[in-house]
C-alpha cells in the first residue's frame, strides 16, 4: 500500500496534490515540517513524500533541495498544481465578515481581493491550519483563505471560489523516495552540483549539455552548506540519464565539476499553458 507524506495540516495544498495524482483514497500521513517528511521516508513510516519546490508567482521553495542533497532519496516524479484560493467560514455562523486568516503568502496572493471587500487580513501559521483552527475553536465574523478540501476536511462552507489576484498560480511539487524509476520517454533528469574556483566553472559544465543538444529547464543556485559564499547548481533537464547524450553530458559533467549528486531522473509533469510555459528556462542565479 502506498502511503504519501506531505507537509501541513490535513486539507492542505499539498495534499491536494497528493490526491490530484494518487487519488481522493490514497492514505496520505501529515508532517508538521518537511525535515520531518524526509525523517518519515528514511525510516519507512511513508512510502513516498510529496514536497513543494516552486511556486509560478513566488518563485522557488528552498527547503526541499537542500534536504535532497542530504538525504539518500530519489526524485520519483513531479506534480503540477493549480493553487485556488476559496474564503471559507463556519457554516450558519452570519453573513458579515470582518477578518480573513491564512498564510501571509495566501493573504498576499488574493490582496485586491481583501482591499476590494475592505477585509482584515491576520497572517495564520498556513493555511489548512486556519481552517482547523476555526472550525475547532469557532469565532463571529471571522473566515479564512484555504482549499477547497480543506472546507471539505473542517466541514467550512465556501462563501467564494477562485478569489486569488491572479489565475495563473501553480505551484510544482516533487515525489520523492527511495530507489530510481523506470525508463519513460518524456523524462527529465535533476542533478545538482558545485564548480571548481575558476573563470569558466559554471559555463564549462553547463556547455556539457549545450554540447550535446540537451535543453536546459531550469537553474538555480543555492549557497553550499560549510563552504562560506560557495554555491551549489540545481539542474533540470529535459531527457533520462539512461539515454545516451544525456549519460554522456552527466559523465562529462563529472569530470569538471567539484562534485555532483544525481536526484532522479523521472516522468516529467504535464505543463499548464504550454504555449507560455514551456520553452523557457528558469533562472534564478
Amino acid at each position: 500500500m502506498t502511503v504519501v507524506a506531505f507537509q501541513g495540516e490535513h486539507g492542505a495544498f499539498s495534499e491536494e496534490a497528493c490526491h490530484q495524482h494518487y487519488g481522493p483514497e490514497v492514505n496520505t500521513v501529515s508532517c508538521h515540517t518537511i525535515e520531518d517528511l524526509f525523517a518519515s521516508l528514511d525510516d519507512d513510516r511513508a512510502t513516498v513524500g510529496v514536497v513543494p519546490v516552486e511556486n509560478s508567482a513566488a518563485g522557488s521553495i528552498n527547503k526541499a533541495s537542500d534536504l535532497l542533497l542530504h538525504h539518500d532519496l530519489r526524485i520519483q516524479g513531479e506534480i503540477i498544481l493549480r493553487v485556488r484560493h476559496n474564503l471559507l467560514k463556519l457554516p450558519d455562523n452570519g453573513d458579515i465578515i470582518k477578518e480573513v486568516r491564512s498564510h501571509t503568502q495566501a493573504l498576499a496572493q488574493c490582496e485586491q481581493f481583501l482591499n476590494n471587500n475592505g477585509y482584515e487580513a491576520v497572517p495564520w501559521y498556513n493555511t489548512a491550519g486556519s481552517a482547523k483552527d476555526l472550525a475547532e475553536s469557532p469565532e463571529p465574523n471571522v473566515a479564512v483563505i484555504a482549499s477547497a478540501l480543506a472546507a471539505k476536511t473542517y466541514g467550512l462552507e465556501i462563501v467564494q471560489k477562485n478569489i486569488e489576484d491572479e489565475s495563473y498560480n501553480y505551484t510544482r511539487f516533487l515525489i520523492i523516495g527511495k530507489g530510481e524509476t523506470e525508463q519513460t520517454q518524456n523524462a527529465k533528469t535533476s542533478i545538482v552540483f558545485a564548480t571548481p574556483h575558476n573563470p569558466d566553472g559554471l559555463s564549462s559544465c553547463l556547455g556539457e549539455l549545450a554540447d550535446r543538444n540537451i535543453k536546459l529547464i531550469r537553474l538555480v543556485s543555492r549557497p553550499r552548506r560549510n563552504y562560506p559564499w560557495q554555491y551549489v547548481f540545481y539542474v533540470d533537464f529535459e531527457g533520462h540519464w539512461r539515454e545516451a547524450a544525456c549519460g554522456a553530458a552527466i559523465l562529462g559533467l563529472v569530470n569538471r565539476a567539484a562534485f555532483v549528486k544525481m536526484l532522479g531522473s523521472y516522468p516529467a509533469a504535464i505543463q499548464p499553458g504550454e504555449d507560455r510555459y514551456t520553452q523557457k528556462t528558469m533562472l534564478q542565479i
